[in-house]
């Protein structure tokens, strides 16, 4: 069947109306859904507070009970250092404070013993002094009495001072002994918080310093996501804003946040950072917070959020990631 020059141009035209047509439905149904005016959208990784853990002494790591993934409860012993050389500083101190303790002991002795020779020194001069001024005994005597009793006197305040001194090196080993216990119970490295290990530092037979990091946790009772909105976007957000995150390993769970934090400075769209308007160029910092049972969420887990600036038009039925 041939067809004249003008009808195949009408049906040419025809068939191209149809196709734009099929087109155009097509991609009104396949389009992607707008963000609901009332939601901020915004993506990042999920964060919480680390804690490196230290010994407060230096030595050599006889254990650590650290294994990376796994969950530890606060005051539960996480690694221990060698507590020898503590042990002996303890039982040097112990004994020193038992020596001075039995040297002050021998000393209140000589001053009971000197104190009475030093009384009976002060009865003789007395005695001495009366004689002298009734002219019965010489004077070189009475100068003799008047010397011993100087010398008692004398020898009693040499054994106080010493017994003084023997009182505060029973005091410094005291000191000591109690300094030496605290250094034995700091070499047990106990976990500050309930949380998961990050990294394990340390293994047996290493020598740490103090301070130095043998393990590291993390508090997953509450993590947070850091997000970036625009600054025509900014205006709406509150403190205390509802919000929700969802994250790869979980994709029909949405769990419930709040905006905890609004940086006051804007900085440029980081790289790895994924906005609604790729064209703008500086940015503000969000941070959520969002509370953790059982520790689902786990550091750097890629995550998106959603931010409910309006509640008043509320949640919609279904969260979707904007293109």
């Amino acid at each position: 069947m041939k067809f004249s020059p003008k009808a195949a141009a009408v049906l040419v035209a025809l068939g191209l109306i149809a196709i734009a047509s099929a087109s155009g439905v097509t991609y009104w149904r396949m389009r992607p859904e707008p963000l609901p005016a009332q939601l901020i959208y915004g993506s990042g990784r999920i964060e919480a507070d680390e804690v490196r853990i230290a010994p407060e002494v230096p030595g050599r790591v006889v254990e650590n009970r650290a294994v990376e993934g796994q969950s530890v409860r606060a005051g539960e012993t996480l690694a221990r250092i060698d507590p020898a050389d503590y042990t002996l500083l303890g039982e040097r101190a112990k004994a020193q404070r038992v020596a001075a303790l039995r040297t002050a002991a021998q000393i209140d002795a000589q001053i009971g013993l000197a104190a009475h020779h030093a009384r009976t020194a002060r009865t003789d001069l007395a005695r001495y002094e009366s004689l002298g001024q009734q002219g019965w005994i010489p004077a070189q005597r009475l100068d003799v009495a008047r010397n011993s009793y100087a010398a008692a006197s004398d020898q009693v305040s040499v054994l106080r001072q010493q017994r003084a001194e023997a009182d505060a090196q029973a005091m410094v080993a005291t000191k000591s002994l109690a300094l030496a216990r605290s250094q034995i119970a700091k070499t047990e490295v106990v976990a500050p918080l309930s949380g998961a290990v990050l990294e394990r530092l340390a293994e047996p037979g290493e020598v740490v310093a103090a301070g130095q990091p043998v393990a590291v946790l993390a508090n997953l009772a509450t993590v947070r996501l850091k997000v970036f909105i625009q600054e025509r976007d900014l205006g709406k957000l509150r403190l205390g804003a509802p919000a929700r995150i969802r994250v790869d390993a979980f994709p029909g769970r949405d769990l419930p946040a709040r905006v905890a934090r609004v940086d006051a400075q804007a900085q440029f769209t980081p790289r790895d950072v994924h906005i609604a308007d790729e064209r703008s160029r500086t940015v503000y910092g969000v941070t959520l917070e969002a509370a953790n049972p059982g520790g689902l969420l786990k550091p750097g887990m890629p995550a998106d959020s959603w931010i409910l600036w309006d509640s008043r038009r509320g949640w919609p039925a279904a969260l979707r990631v904007p293109d």
